[in-house]
């Protein structure tokens, strides 16, 4: 009864299985690969701006 108690309070966190987990885990190493490839362009596209690649300050 109380564990039907705290799902309706919204309380729905359950262990994962090894299966969910290894998905999340290569989501997140593709996702982490997305961020560092736009992350170098943007240094380059700043870097190709600036003429001279030093620190806009």
């Amino acid at each position: 009864m109380e564990a039907g108690k705290k799902r309706l309070a919204g309380d729905t966190a359950r262990a994962a299985n090894s299966d969910e987990v290894r998905e999340l885990r290569r989501e997140a190493k593709d996702l982490k690969e997305v961020v560092a490839e736009q992350t170098l362009e943007l240094r380059l596209l700043k870097k190709s701006m600036l003429g001279d690649g030093g620190d806009p300050e």
